[in-house]
């Protein structure tokens, strides 16, 4: 048996992280087993999908380096993989089971349904439809429908009975069908519902596993239902555990954007980001925390996935970042630091410039764990008159000795030759030593007068990288604005 795996994300909205979670243990899963992995868009919500979420969705996958071999964009032997064009096909399916006893029209409009609710909470009654349809005489049901008399179509569930079913991650699962509602197939607009397409999406393409979120459980035994009522085999499932926020709620908008594209947008390295998702709900090794995908193909199975929910925490996510980056060879990191170094300083670098940074790249790549904050670091460089951080400056510049140090520095620095971060330091530690300062209050007001901030690459290699001539201007200005306040 060739193992089938899919994703099923729907257009409504952009793609989640869980679901994006979800792409990759499914990828995993059937890359390990050496089987199909197929993307397909669940857009029965025509109202509500829109095209540039499923480009969204299919550039997300990518990004995250899964690929896909049958579906959206990449085809197969089930046409497009979008649910918008199988309607036809689904209404036939609820036919079937109409044929065959499994499901019956039912006449009930939305207001009957609602009163009756309110009448069976009221009596203390489960919710749920109450069946009232299915005592209705199928020849009479059938004469009413083909008249025109709007209807919906429900599966008749069986009972007594029990759906039972062995979860690859929560283990032997088991429903009361007491509890299970004869639910809609078919809506009364001839729309099919989301149990009865994504049921027959999976017996037509032949799904041998569905590994979806915890939030679907409920949903698991109407689909195998309806699986059974259609004479097909149902798959095996896996229920994985939800993505939470770090305090302990489940992952919303009140933790911030939790769209993939966001974290695209903000920086991250696919690499990392797809590493990181991995660790939601698995662990590779207790020892290790990176890796890459065939490390992770190798080792990977769903019967390991933990049941308790994944904690999704930015700051660990950010720390992986940075390992990332600075795991990388420095010319690979130059060249793709660039791109968002430019989009900070807000121009292209001219070739001279380029070379600046080039210079500084290695002392940037140790420092930094997102892209954007590559601008942050360089951006002294680029400017004719600095920009003080007032913080720096008020907190360094306007205290003693930071007046002294900077008169005391720029006239040594004058005979600095050659003007090498080595002979820069040197010059800098003898003054030091004479004056009787340490480190911070001697090279602090340097490091404001230079670049600004207190926060900078090493000082000496950035006087260096920025020239004696901008240097000395840069501290003589700090000077000149310390001795006129």
């Amino acid at each position: 048996m060739t193992v089938r795996l899919r994703i099923a994300p729907s257009p409504t909205g952009s793609l989640h992280v869980g679901n994006a979670r979800s792409a990759v243990f499914n990828w995993l899963y059937a890359r390990r087993h050496g089987g199909q992995f197929i993307v397909r868009v669940d857009d029965t919500d025509t109202a509500r999908s829109e095209e540039h979420h499923v480009a969204e969705m299919i550039e997300g996958l990518r990004w995250l380096g899964l690929d896909w071999d049958e579906g959206i964009e990449v085809g197969g032997p089930h046409g497009t993989y979008r649910q918008s064009d199988r309607f036809d096909r689904y209404r036939e399916a609820a036919e079937e089971l109409r044929l065959d006893g499994h499901a019956y029209y039912c006449f009930c409009t939305p207001e009957e349904l609602a009163e009756r609710w309110v009448e069976a909470q009221k009596a203390g009654k489960p919710p749920g439809y109450d069946g009232l349809c299915r005592s209705v005489d199928p020849d009479d049901a059938l004469a009413r429908a083909a008249g025109g008399e709007p209807a919906s179509l429900r599966l008749a569930i069986p009972r007594p009975g029990v759906t039972e079913f062995l979860d690859l991650i929560r283990d032997d699962m088991r429903f009361d069908n007491e509890n299970i509602d004869d639910f809609v197939l078919i809506r009364s607009s001839g729309a099919p519902t989301y149990h009865l397409a994504s049921t027959v999406d999976d017996v037509d393409y032949e799904i041998t596993h569905v590994a979806r979120g915890e939030d679907l459980l409920p949903s698991t035994p109407k689909h195998i239902l309806v699986t059974e009522a259609l004479g097909a085999t149902p798959p095996t499932y896996a229920h994985l555990p939800l993505l939470f926020g770090p305090d302990g709620k489940k992952l919303s908008k009140r933790h911030g954007d939790t769209s993939l594209r966001a974290f695209i947008d903000a920086g991250y390295l696919p690499e990392a980001m797809f590493n990181y998702m991995s660790l939601l709900g698995w662990s590779y090794d207790p020892e290790v925390t990176i890796y890459g995908a065939d490390d992770a193909i190798a080792r990977f199975d769903l019967a390991d996935v933990s049941k308790n929910p994944a904690i999704f925490d930015v700051d660990k996510l950010q720390w992986m970042n940075g390992e990332y980056i600075r795991a990388m060879p420095t010319e690979q990191f130059i060249a793709r630091s660039r791109p968002s170094l430019e989009l900070g300083l807000g121009r292209s670098l001219e070739p001279a410039e380029f070379d600046q940074y080039r210079e500084l790249a290695p002392l940037i790549q140790e420092r930094i764990k997102m892209w954007p904050e590559t601008a942050d670091l360089v951006r002294w460089l680029y400017v004719d008159e600095v920009e003080y951080d007032q913080q720096s400056w008020s907190k360094i510049m306007e205290k003693e000795p930071s007046a002294a140090v900077l008169a005391d520095a720029l006239a040594r620095l004058e005979s600095v030759e050659p003007w090498t971060a080595e002979t820069i330091e040197a010059a800098m530690r003898a003054m030091l030593e004479e004056l009787g300062l340490n480190a911070r209050k001697g090279f602090q007001p340097l490091r404001v007068a230079v670049t600004g901030s207190s926060i900078s690459p090493p000082l000496f290699e950035s006087m260096e990288v920025l020239g004696k001539r901008a240097a000395l201007e840069r501290i003589g200005t700090a000077s000149a604005r310390l001795a006129a306040s």
